[in-house]
C-alpha cells in the first residue's frame, strides 16, 4: 500500500461522517479553510506542502483492497462502500503560494467542494500541509539567524520517518537552505546535495591522516574533511600537511567540518591554522545540535565560519513540535458557519487575505476580509485547482517558492524577524468579517437562551 496515495490514511470519523452525509443528501457546496492559530515563539509561518497536497487530491480514489477493508471493518453499509468506489475530489482550491509568509487565523488553503468531498480530505490535507509549513517556518528562522551564511539540511536520520525527512529537506530548501544531505530529496525535488564523511570513516582507519588522504583521492572534487574525531587542532594541522602533498596533483581541500566542542573557539583556531598553512580559501563548516539560536550566537561572536549544518532541531521543529492547525467549515449551501466554543472560536464565511505594504515596501498589515469585500492591497489566496484538476502554471517549482520566501522574509518588519518575543502579527479583521461573526454569535445566543 502506497502511504503517499492511499485514502485510508485518514481518521475514521471522516468516513463515518461521509456515510451519514450521503444518507441524508447533504452534498451541497461547502467552504472549508485550513489555518493556524496563534503559536508561542513564532511571529510568522511559511506556507509549504501545497504541491504534495494537490498531487494527492488529483489522484484520490479507493482501490479494491481499500474498499475491501471498508466492507469488512464493520462500520459501513454496503451502499456506502459501493458509492466510495467512484469517489473523487471534484472541488475548487485556493491557496497561499508556497514560500508565502502568513500569520495566525489566515487561511493557508481554502476548499470549495461538495460537503462530503471537502470533509473527507481534512486529515491527510492537514497532515501534508501542517508538517511542511511547520518545518519551513522553523527553517526560515535559521536562515534569518544565518544571514548570508549557507545553511544545509542534515536532519533526515532523526526525522519522524522517511516521508518526513524527505519533506523536511524540501521545506528547508523553500525557506532558504542551500542544500540537503538527503539523497532522495535531491533526486525527487532537484535540491543540491552535499555530504562527505562521518566520524566512523576516520575511526575505521589506522590514522586520521590515512583517512583524510584516502577520501581526498577517492573524491578529489569533494574534499571536505571532518577534523574533530580526536582533536580539532591536530586535525587542522594534518589537513594542511595533506594539502601540500595533494596540490602538485591538482587536488584541493575545499573545506573542513567541525561537529563538536566550542564551535567559536574551534573555528577560530582552525582558521588560524589553515591561513598560516596557505589554505585561505578552504571553508570551515560547523554542525552539531544547531538551531536558530545557536546560529545567531555563532554569528554574533564573529565565528570565522562559511556555512552551518542543521539537523534534528529543525527536522523535528524541536522547540515547537506542532502548530495549532485547524480545518473548519466556514460556509455551507451559501450560509456562513463558525465555531463558538470557548477558546477555539473561528472566523465564519469564505475569506480573502489582502496584504498592504508601507511606502518603503515593508509589510504594513494584512486585512482578513470576506471574499466579496473590496479592500485595497494585494490578494494572497490564489486559485490553484478547479474541478479536481491543478490549474495551468501550478508546476512543482521549488525555485519560485524559494524566491518568494526570501522576498517575503525581507519585507517583514524587524519586530517579526526577532527570534525571541516576536511582535504581534499585523492582521486586521475587516468590518464585514467582524460584523458577520457578531451576527452569528447573536443568532446563536438568541436560539439558545439557556446557554447565555
Amino acid at each position: 500500500m502506497n502511504l503517499e496515495r492511499t485514502p485510508l490514511l485518514t481518521d475514521l470519523y471522516e468516513l463515518t461522517m461521509l456515510q451519514t452525509y450521503y444518507e441524508h443528501d447533504m452534498t451541497g457546496e461547502a467552504v472549508f479553510e485550513l489555518f493556524m492559530r496563534r503559536t508561542p515563539r513564532r511571529g510568522f509561518f511559511v506556507a509549504a506542502g501545497l504541491q504534495q497536497a494537490l498531487e494527492w487530491l488529483e489522484q484520490l480514489q479507493f482501490k479494491p483492497h481499500e474498499l475491501e477493508w471498508m466492507q469488512t471493518c464493520g462500520f459501513f453499509s454496503d451502499a456506502f462502500v459501493q458509492r466510495m468506489a467512484n469517489f473523487r475530489f471534484t472541488g475548487h482550491v485556493s491557496a497561499l503560494p508556497e514560500g508565502t509568509v502568513f500569520f495566525a487565523e489566515e487561511p493557508l488553503v481554502q476548499i470549495v467542494a461538495p460537503l462530503p468531498e471537502a470533509q473527507f480530505i481534512e486529515s491527510r490535507l492537514m497532515n501534508i500541509l501542517h508538517y511542511q509549513t511547520l518545518i519551513a517556518s522553523k527553517a526560515a528562522r535559521c536562515q534569518i539567524a544565518a544571514g548570508e551564511l549557507p545553511v544545509i539540511d542534515f536532519g533526515m536520520r532523526r526525522a519522524h520517518g522517511g516521508e518526513a525527512g524527505t519533506w523536511a529537506a524540501r521545506a528547508c530548501y523553500i525557506a532558504g537552505f542551500s542544500a540537503t544531505a538527503t539523497c532522495l530529496a535531491s533526486a525527487r525535488y532537484d535540491i543540491p546535495a552535499t555530504g562527505t564523511m562521518a566520524h566512523a570513516f576516520v575511526l575505521a582507519h589506522e590514522t586520521e591522516t590515512e583517512a583524510f588522504e584516502r577520501f581526498a583521492r577517492s573524491h578529489p572534487n569533494n574534499v571536505v574533511l571532518l577534523i574533530d574525531t580526536y582533536d580539532v587542532e591536530r586535525g587542522a594541522r594534518r589537513v594542511v600537511e595533506l594539502a601540500k602533498r595533494l596540490q602538485p596533483e591538482g587536488i584541493e581541500v575545499q573545506g573542513v567540518r567541525i561537529d563538536s566542542g566550542d564551535l567559536v573557539a574551534n573555528a577560530t583556531l582552525t582558521r588560524e591554522i589553515l591561513d598560516a598553512g596557505g589554505l585561505t580559501a578552504t571553508r570551515i563548516l560547523v554542525s552539531g545540535g544547531l538551531d536558530e539560536n545557536r546560529i545567531a550566537d555563532l554569528v554574533a561572536a564573529g565565528a570565522p565560519i562559511d556555512g552551518v549544518g542543521v539537523g534534528s532541531s529543525v527536522d523535528t521543529s524541536a522547540d515547537v513540535p506542532f502548530l495549532d492547525s485547524a480545518y473548519k467549515l466556514h460556509q455551507y449551501q451559501g450560509k456562513p458557519r463558525g465555531k463558538h466554543a470557548e477558546g477555539k472560536t473561528d472566523l465564519p464565511g469564505r475569506k480573502q487575505i489582502v496584504r498592504q505594504f508601507d511606502a518603503g515596501g515593508q509589510l504594513h498589515r494584512d486585512v482578513l476580509c470576506l471574499a466579496n469585500e473590496s479592500v485595497d492591497g494585494t490578494p494572497l489566496l490564489k486559485p490553484v485547482m478547479d474541478e479536481g484538476q491543478r490549474l495551468s502554471g501550478m508546476e512543482n517549482d521549488q525555485a519560485a517558492a524559494r524566491q518568494r520566501c526570501a522576498q517575503s522574509l525581507a519585507r517583514l518588519p524587524a519586530s517579526l524577524r526577532k527570534l525571541d518575543d516576536p511582535g504581534d502579527h499585523p492582521v486586521t479583521l475587516s468590518e464585514g468579517l467582524v460584523g458577520l461573526r457578531e451576527t452569528l454569535i447573536a443568532r446563536y445566543r438568541a436560539d439558545n437562551p439557556s446557554d447565555n
